[in-house]
């Protein structure tokens, strides 16, 4: 039995071919998945390595390096640490040196005065050099390190793509106007965010210290240990040394370096968990085209079944014969899909690299046992599965069954228990997404979504013949004999024809899915930015950071601005929150109702002019607040108060948490932090020259940008755009799988109809007219597909908006005609490409051969 296993193979290798490839593809997702990971994160980890290889002990302060990112708020009592806590370490047995570092962001702009890098990644920090002139954590390529205020160093990298070289000079921004610094060096860095494409700004430490914190201050202290010194020893003799305090905290080289590898191992596996993700939706539809391919190879091997059973073979042993079938095809595809994946692992490194400039780290590519074993596994399993059906139905061929057609048409029994089935899941499914959509629940929602396309799957048999007879009036009119021929084929075998379809189904179903949340999504959020925001543009720092207080005066001497208000956050301690994250958001009283929605629902719309606050109404609810409700307060200076709630108002994305007025809040704060941003309105509205006054009052900082509702409305719509079109790279190839499907099926299925279009060429009907039949039936399979996949899609989306509707305020589902429609058409032109090559090949059968087969 395994020989005529092996014969069948061998003999059915043209047939075979689509399913080798449906398995190759999506094994192939599998293993270039784990192997791309697999290298990024160890030359992430390696990168990591370096940059602790030196330090031995590491004291940071928590608050100084939030304040030299944010310019948030700060504890004035609290203590420091500074270039006497530095000298102290220095001087501890065991340390060779004790390294002062302050960091921050700081934006660098090529000569057209454009950022360079994304705003997140900018770094900047201090240059600290030895005895020998140089800092060992940033080699020099070229020149020399900065020494004056008037000096910087960049990373080679930044250098090259602003074209600039030593001697230049280098617009540099941090939170307000833009420097202009000599250029005296080039850095060398193994930070993995400047080595994937950050920026990094070397300024001496006492500029920096200038720029993030203040004079004789540092965020962190690195200390090297001298040859031979014990790390844990040196650790506790520093932790003496520095001050007391729940920001600064002291530990080893080494355990910096373990965790900095837990959080890269971490963030590889959450991407590999999302590329597997869609490599099992690939494996999914190819199980439908593997168990199609078996169905189809079964049934027209019937009378070999037949007589294998009527000289002696068991149903275990034909059984295990087509499962050994499907183990050789597995296997086979899956050592191809993982030759293939090591070549898409190194294609996408270099893809990224390259064109995409996403400047990954070096390293070779790691092929791991466990990806070796994994892709192997995976390919088999999953062929073997999808086999297990047709293998179990071949078993139940009868030796009787020799001597009749070869073509078993299902019982009336097998299709009743099947559509039960399908009605179970189906109404699983349906319950379960009304349930999910009510409670918001994103698990149940995908759960039932799961359920209702199992269920619609299994019933699609049934789906198939009232579906594809709305095209039948419309074919047998444009195409005559050949249309109603189509018709006729596609509804014979409504097995073959569901499983076929829901190849392609899947792929539309998520598709239609993420364009009709996308398109919802970036509907609330326009609505959201018109309805909220009054103001003709708002000025904010591109990296979420804070801008300099002196941003505001420079803004308010622009003439035509006729009102304008800025907002800044303050931490306050409130015995009303438990948690003690009270936020007041100060803006100014008298402006801010004109450049903000403010929808008040309960209280006074005049409540910030009367010096209280503004509420939204989550938030009061959480915290059990009412008009009227007094809080009791600290402000960060240590200082008490009492604030009222005067009103409560809609939440969104302007009015949130607790709103002050600036005139209340500014005493009790610290002048020199930052603003969080500046509303701003004209008296000719928003114009190109109000927008070029505000970017020119900012010193033309490439950090900040200066949005009108028309920008904010763009950005959010390319943030969406950008996710869909991730998302639809990543299932297309579960679409590649599918077309692959209906190549298969159609193929297959014309060779088995081999006698019938013999007979259909002798009477008349000539090979225009046979091909027509083959592509018309390939088209209403995808169109039939194409149609399920919209509506499953549509309902998916419907109950996803739900989820999120707490998100997005009065979120609702939107259906672009256009995009739909194009998905109709795709699925059409997906089913005719598909049956080309089946078309020609039965257009050109032999008459007579063809009668004469059996």
């Amino acid at each position: 039995m395994y020989r005529t296993a092996l014969r069948n193979v061998l003999a059915h290798k043209a047939r075979l071919l689509m399913t080798t490839l449906a398995v190759l593809l999506g094994t192939a997702f599998v293993a270039g998945t784990l192997v791309f990971t697999d290298t990024l994160g160890d030359a992430w980890r390696s990168q990591s390595a370096k940059s602790y290889a030196d330090i031995a002990v590491t004291v940071g302060d928590s608050d100084a390096i939030s304040k030299g990112y944010d310019r948030g708020d700060r504890d004035p009592g609290a203590p420091t640490l500074t270039e006497d806590t530095r000298k102290a370490i220095a001087a501890l047995p065991g340390a060779a040196e004790a390294r002062g570092v302050v960091s921050g962001f700081a934006g660098i702009a090529d000569r057209k005065g454009a950022l360079i890098g994304d705003g997140f990644s900018t770094t900047g920090t201090n240059y600290v050099p030895g005895a020998d002139g140089n800092d060992p954590r940033y080699p020099l390529h070229d020149g020399r390190g900065p020494r004056t205020s008037g000096e910087i160093a960049l990373d080679a990298k930044t250098a090259e793509k602003g074209g600039y070289k030593v001697g230049d000079t280098v617009r540099v921004a941090v939170n307000g106007p833009v420097m202009e610094l000599k250029l005296t060096g080039t850095l060398g860095t193994n930070d993995p965010r400047i080595v994937s494409g950050g920026s990094l700004a070397a300024f001496d430490t006492a500029t920096a210290q200038q720029l993030y914190l203040s004079p004789g201050q540092y965020a962190e202290i690195d200390v090297k240990g001298k040859p031979g010194a014990d790390d844990t020893a040196l650790l506790t003799a520093v932790r003496q040394t520095v001050p007391a305090s729940d920001s600064i905290e002291a530990n080893t080289g080494r355990h910096l370096a373990a965790e900095q590898e837990r959080m890269i191992d971490e963030g590889t596996k959450g991407m590999s968990t999302v590329l597997l993700v869609f490599a099992g939706i690939s494996l999914f539809v190819g199980i439908f085209i593997i168990a199609n391919t078996f169905t189809m190879l079964i049934a027209q091997r019937t009378k070999e079944l037949a007589l294998l059973r009527a000289v002696g073979a068991s149903r275990k042993q034909i059984t295990l014969s087509v499962l050994a079938e499907a183990l050789l095809v597995g296997l086979a595809a899956s050592i191809g899909g993982l030759l293939a994946g090591v070549g898409i692992a190194s294609g996408l490194k270099a893809l990224l690299n390259g064109p995409w400039g996403a400047n990954l780290p070096d390293g070779p590519l790691v092929i791991a046992p466990s990806t070796v074993i994994a892709s192997l596994v995976v390919g088999v399993v999953v062929t073997v599965l999808a086999a297990l059906l047709p293998s179990l139905r071949a078993s139940r061929i009868a030796p009787v069954a020799a001597m009749s057609s070869a073509e078993q048409p299902a019982t009336q029994k097998s299709l009743l228990v099947r559509n039960i089935i399908g009605l179970f899941f189906a109404a699983i499914g349906t319950g379960g997404l009304l349930a999910g959509a009510a409670a918001k629940s994103v698990n149940l929602v995908g759960l039932s979504s799961a359920a209702l396309m199992v269920g619609v799957f299994v019933l699609t048999p049934l789906l198939s013949r009232p579906v594809i007879a709305l095209f039948a009036p419309a074919l047998r009119k444009l195409y005559g004999t050949p249309g109603k021929l189509a018709r006729e084929n596609a509804v014979r075998n409504p097995r073959r024809t569901a499983a076929t379809a829901s190849a392609l189904t899947i792929g539309v179903t998520l598709i239609t899915a993420l364009t009709v949340v996308g398109a919802s999504v970036n509907k609330a959020a326009d609505d959201s930015s018109a309805s909220d925001l009054k103001a003709d543009y708002v000025v904010a720092m591109k990296n979420s950071s804070v801008l300099a207080p002196e941003v505001a005066a420079q803004i308010a001497k622009i003439p035509g601005v006729t009102a304008m208000s800025t907002e800044r956050t303050v931490k306050v301690r409130s015995a009303t929150d438990a948690e003690d994250r009270s936020l007041l958001t100060a803006v100014d009283a008298a402006a801010f109702g004109r450049l903000v929605d403010v929808r008040v629902t309960e209280g006074s719309a005049d409540a910030l002019e009367q010096g209280r606050l503004i509420s939204s109404v989550g938030y009061a609810k959480n915290q059990g607040l009412t008009v009227g409700s007094t809080l009791d307060v600290t402000y960060p200076d240590g200082s008490r108060g009492s604030l009222t709630v005067g009103a409560l108002a809609e939440g969104s994305n302007l009015v949130a948490g607790l709103i002050a007025p600036a005139h209340v809040v500014a005493p009790h704060a610290d002048p020199t932090v930052g603003l969080e941003k500046v509303l701003v309105k004209g008296s000719a509205g928003a114009t190109p020259e109000l927008k070029q006054a505000l970017r020119d009052a900012t010193g033309s900082n490439p950090l900040i940008s200066v949005d009108g509702q028309k920008d904010i409305r763009a950005e959010n719509q390319r943030a969406v755009t950008a996710v869909l079109n991730v998302m639809y790279g990543l299932l297309g190839m579960s679409v590649v799988v599918a077309v692959l499907g209906v190549v298969n099926t159609m193929a297959m299925s014309v060779f088995e109809r081999r006698r019938e279009i013999g007979m259909l060429r002798a009477i008349g009907l000539d090979r225009r007219g046979i091909g027509r039949m083959v592509r018309l039936e390939s088209l209403m399979i995808a169109l039939f597909g194409g149609v399920v996949g919209v509506l499953l899609g549509i309902v998916t989306a419907w109950a996803a908006t739900r989820t999120i509707a707490g998100v997005f305020k009065n979120i609702t589902v939107v259906v672009p005609p256009v995009q739909i429609g194009l998905f109709l058409v795709a699925a059409a032109v997906i089913g005719l490409l598909a049956a080309l090559w089946p078309a020609r090949r039965a257009a050109r059968t032999d008459i007579l051969g063809a009668i004469k087969s059996e």
